[in-house]
């Protein structure tokens, strides 16, 4: 599909840093993925002053993607294979911590993406539930699968409520875009005048100036048709690299254990998935205790509170080609993108919020 570019002014004011009063958003996340995007939801439904949630929808995930590549290392390894040749995409260090474990690839189990996306709704009501919020006319459901083709809309609630949210209202809807974008890229298929009435915020791949290819970013490769729509539909776009600015964004356990568990049923939650986390076990990691863990979608609502948190710049919208690295063009459209964050600054505020709500 070719969008027609929106005109300079607009792009100009909703690439603008937001200022004075509340948001309206809309956050479309995988909730159940790992555990941040908990952390993200609760920090915004604690932040009344610099946003009103309108909607949370869940978006389909699953890690299925890497199982056969994992199986074949594995098989690869055992026929003689050196180390050298299977080190790409991390699967050597996979299957040693696997393998120390007693366990092989084909132990994995991985839920697949309808699965997922159910999984984030529930867990999006759990965080709306430990906050005291109900989540009634709030939550809503997402796609089941990915997109197939470019033009492939894949409806759901979740899209039927962007499009309404978007096209309600005075002021524009800010999307905090935490994992694939399948909700949003059908949204702006199947009613692409709303771009002028959304600001997409999402966190995902790498810089995008940087050489390497963005496979390993979760949220990009899980729907690259939904990705390419982001980044080639001229959608406001606040893009906010996960490699290596959001992953600056790390608490240890014993942050958790001072300034997080104990403040409330929300901070117990959120201490007890950082000690329960469904990827140490997924990808054998060890030595938990002494590990920190990133955070990354606290990101989104971060830029949100105070945008000198995560200082962005104005620059041209990439291209994504088909071997999934960036191509930079000085005709494109312009985006707004993060170079670095406060990590201190951030959990502060994070930890301040926690403590007055649990008073």
């Amino acid at each position: 599909m070719t969008f027609t570019p929106l005109s300079p002014d607009l792009m100009q004011d909703r690439l603008s840093l937001p200022q004075g009063g509340p948001v309206r958003l809309l956050i479309d996340t995988d909730a159940a993925n790992e555990i941040d995007d908990q952390f993200a939801i609760a920090w915004a439904l604690l932040s009344p002053e610099h946003m009103t949630v309108e909607a949370v929808t869940a978006v389909p995930f699953s890690f299925a993607h890497h199982q056969p590549e994992l199986l074949a290392a594995e098989r690869a390894l055992e026929e003689g294979a050196t180390r050298a040749e299977h080190l790409v995409g991390g699967f050597q260090g996979w299957l040693d911590r696997l393998h120390a474990q007693g366990r092989r690839a084909a132990d994995l189990k991985f839920v697949g993406t309808a699965e997922g996306m159910e999984l984030s709704y529930r867990e999006i009501c759990t965080i709306y539930d430990k906050l005291g919020i109900s989540s009634d006319g709030k939550v809503f459901k997402g796609a089941s699968r990915y997109m197939q083709t470019p033009d492939d809309i894949v409806d759901s609630e979740a899209v039927e409520t962007i499009i309404r949210l978007a096209k309600s209202g005075d002021a524009p809807l800010y999307i905090a875009a935490m994992g694939c974008v399948t909700n949003i890229a059908s949204a702006l298929l199947k009613a692409p005048e709303i771009r002028e009435r959304i600001v997409v915020i999402w966190t995902s791949a790498y810089p995008s100036t940087a050489p390497h290819c963005n496979r390993p970013s979760l949220n990009l490769v899980q729907d690259v048709h939904a990705s390419r729509i982001i980044f080639d539909s001229g959608v406001p776009h606040i893009y906010l690299p996960g490699y290596h600015v959001g992953a600056q964004l790390k608490i240890s356990r014993p942050e958790m254990a001072q300034f997080v568990k104990g403040r409330g049923a929300i901070g117990d939650y959120l201490y007890y998935l950082y000690t329960h986390n469904p990827l140490h076990d997924m990808f054998a990691i060890s030595d938990a205790e002494r590990r920190s863990w990133v955070i990354w979608d606290i990101i989104n609502i971060a830029w949100l509170i105070d945008p000198d948190w995560v200082p962005t710049h104005l620059t041209t919208s990439p291209i994504l080609d088909e071997n999934l690295f960036w191509e930079k063009h000085a005709e494109r459209h312009q985006m707004r993108e993060a170079h670095d964050v406060q990590r201190d600054e951030i959990f502060l505020d994070f930890y301040d919020k926690l403590a007055a709500a649990a008073k």
